[in-house]
């Protein structure tokens, strides 16, 4: 699993914030439903949790290690959705071979909000990669809110899909105005195959006068062909200060001598890198 002790944590998290009678009726039916192995139970308990667990604006999460608990945050999950996340952890934990095709068959027939809460915490569940087809389904989906929670501060997509699918998530995070930033591994998850469709891209950005998000530029850092080194030419010599920037980090942290000689007459830039008050993470920043 991603996270270290991931059932106790759920199991922290609903202790604090769900009612002992509550607690006690889940932990029943999870027995019922791995010992009699009941599909109905299993439908009707992820069901009825709706009715069962209240949403509380006063979420507790001191009990809890601090990497889960900042997951929890950026995701701005809820105690109902990790209420059922408990469950489906619990009986997969308890028998994977027989209840994997039937948490399948519940994130198949989810609702919208559903499906968000099945994305951004799908890297709770034993073997997440089994769930791979859910996540790349999400791909091709024009809601938005359902993207996003694939694309955003999620770990999942770094870490399972290939590089064809990763590059479509972050090409189209990039098309619909996403939040470049928001997503998780770029750096690692970076392609040669990425970087030349940026630069593609860029140049019919640049030729119907369109701007570019700065944070569209960092995969290409590893990948300065020739072409690319033109493009950060453009960068560096255009009259915008955060083009300026994008330019200058892609070469700083690039392993080509070309594109660091390119910053040779870009001191400033430089020395603000190197001073740390310039990076990927401060880019936009006036």
């Amino acid at each position: 699993m991603y996270f270290k002790d991931t059932i106790s944590q759920l199991e922290n998290i609903i202790k604090a914030n769900v009612a002992s009678d509550t607690k006690n009726w889940i932990d029943g039916k999870i027995v019922t439903i791995v010992n009699e192995k009941s599909t109905k139970d299993l439908y009707l308990t992820y069901s009825l949790i709706a009715s069962k667990v209240t949403i509380n604006d006063n979420f507790d999460t001191s009990e809890l290690h601090q990497d889960f608990k900042d997951y929890i945050e950026i995701q701005n999950g809820n105690i109902r959705q990790l209420t059922r996340m408990y469950l489906l952890v619990n009986i997969l934990n308890a028998d994977e071979d027989f209840f994997s095709s039937k948490v399948a068959n519940i994130i198949e027939v989810a609702d919208t909000g559903e499906l968000e809460t099945f994305l951004k915490f799908l890297i709770l569940l034993p073997n997440a990669e089994k769930y791979k087809m859910v996540a790349v389904d999400a791909l091709r989906t024009n809601i938005s809110t359902v993207f996003n929670a694939l694309a955003y501060n999620n770990p999942y997509p770094g870490i399972y899909f290939d590089d064809q699918q990763w590059n479509q998530m972050f090409l189209k995070t990039a098309f619909m105005q996403g939040d470049l930033s928001a997503i998780s591994d770029i750096d690692k998850r970076a392609n040669k195959d990425l970087a030349r469709i940026i630069s593609d891209y860029a140049h019919e950005r640049w030729a119907a006068g369109r701007d570019i998000d700065p944070d569209f530029w960092r995969p290409v850092t590893k990948f300065l062909s020739a072409e690319l080194l033109e493009d950060m030419k453009r960068l560096l010599s255009s009259e915008s200060k955060i083009e300026n920037r994008a330019g200058a980090l892609c070469c700083y942290h690039s392993d080509n001598q070309d594109a660091k000689n390119l910053l040779n007459g870009h001191q400033n830039l430089i020395q603000q890198i190197e001073n740390a008050a310039l990076s990927w993470e401060t880019i936009k920043e006036e």
